[in-house]
């Protein structure tokens, strides 16, 4: 990072403008052979609006590119953006081996150098943000961002949409899996809201942790040890270990991103490749935490309750864990780690102590017109009640008696 730029972002650092806090940022962007994208991707950053719609100044943010083993010419797409816009473009090209290569690595890597930078130019009240090269933000996506941050989060994970042109070139079968699995996500995540409601992240919200839109305070990101070193799925880890260590993670609807439908993508099991097998095959399971409504309503049902009872000193802890099958000496574990570490850490050790909330046979597009069914019913039901939380008690219950629950409510 230049002297001027140091300068530049030291004197906005802890500047204040109307609705939102201005933090100096770096976002980074691992980049693999994406000559023919990564110029709409910075374009969409070049042209960042604050809440009022005034041009936000390139002096608040630089852009970190990591051109991970090109061949083509990603790094000189990326040039002509910084020269035609003025946009502040910094290019590392790195030739990694090839267990080094993966795009999660690529990510930890950028997002390890961006933190330097900001350290080094004395900004530690800064934040590390990362997209992916075939994504496109939002005009607001940096502000929006920011405001999340200034209202006390220490992550913020932001909302994913597709490419609209390239997800209609998918097909019929395609899109409407989609749709459906859309609309079953945001039915979760309202359950989970009503059942566990956390005050840093209220409804409406989502629960997708992806590199496409993912910011963390640069305090934070150091206090977990950067991002977790994983070949796919580094972004979902990074959530996990900011909650883990007792900090807010914000899943915001208006840190909006439109990203790649392609099936041809960089990283190896991650979502192009899902989408692929999707194509081929319309009934290919879903992702496995889209899990039945059963299964879903247990899990937020046991996570508000416990989280409630942790807070207040309820001491209900034992027999909810007994009713999962826990002994005496598994239970005495689990409550030592609630007692001693955040709840998240609990949560973690209690799903892989209990055989109850391991994930099960992954749900099919062909079941979740009826899982949608059953989950805005539930969610008719739960809207209605003064404390949704005390209004079931799910845990006591097996699928059968809940599915016939839900359809008595129905009726």
């Amino acid at each position: 990072m230049d002297s001027a730029l140091v300068s530049l972002l030291s004197s906005l650092s802890g500047h204040q403008q109307e609705h939102e806090k201005v933090r100096p940022a770096i976002i980074a962007i691992p980049a693999c052979n994406e000559e023919e994208r990564i110029s709409r991707c910075l374009a969409a950053l070049a042209v960042q609006r604050d809440k009022r719609g005034q041009r936000i100044p390139f002096e608040a943010y630089q852009v970190l590119v990591f051109a991970n083993n090109c061949t083509d010419a990603t790094a000189a797409r990326a040039a002509d953006i910084c020269d035609g816009t003025g946009l502040r473009i910094d290019v590392v090209s790195v030739a990694c081996s090839e267990e080094l290569s993966s795009a999660g690595l690529a990510r930890k890597a950028a997002m390890d150098i961006a933190a330097e930078q900001l350290e080094a130019a004395d900004l530690h009240n800064g934040v590390i943000m990362t997209t992916d090269a075939d994504s496109i933000v939002s005009p607001s996506w940096l502000a929006s961002t920011w405001l999340e941050f200034s209202e006390g989060a220490d992550c913020v994970a932001g909302y994913i949409d597709a490419d609209p042109r390239e997800f209609v070139e998918l097909g019929s079968s395609f899109q409407y899996r989609g749709f459906l699995e859309e609309h079953y996500h945001a039915l979760v995540a309202e359950i989970f809201a009503l059942l566990d409601p956390r005050p840093h992240d209220p409804w409406p919200n989502h629960q997708v942790n992806s590199g496409a839109s993912l910011a963390v305070t640069l305090r934070m990101y150091r206090a977990i040890g950067g991002l977790p070193a994983k070949a796919t799925g580094e972004d979902a880890a990074l959530a996990l270990a900011v909650e883990c260590l007792g900090g807010k993670v914000r899943h915001s609807m208006d840190v909006c991103v439109t990203t790649s439908c392609r099936l041809d993508g960089r990283a190896v099991g991650g979502a192009a490749d899902a989408m692929k097998l999707r194509h081929a095959e319309p009934d290919a399971p879903c992702d496995q935490e889209l899990e039945s409504v059963f299964a879903v309503t247990k899990k937020a049902w046991l996570k508000g309750h416990l989280r409630r009872s942790s807070n207040i000193g309820f001491m209900e802890e034992s027999a909810i864990l007994a009713a999962l099958g826990l002994g005496p000496a598994e239970i005495g574990k689990l409550l030592t780690i609630l007692r001693r570490s955040c709840f998240e850490v609990f949560w973690q050790a209690l799903c892989a102590a209990s055989t109850l909330l391991r994930y099960g046979e992954p749900l099919r597009p062909s079941m979740l017109a009826v899982e949608i069914g059953r989950a805005e019913t539930l969610l008719t039901y739960l809207r209605s009640q003064p404390n949704p939380l005390e209004a079931i008690d799910v845990v006591m219950e097996d699928r059968v008696a809940f599915e016939a629950r839900l359809q008595g409510v129905h009726e």
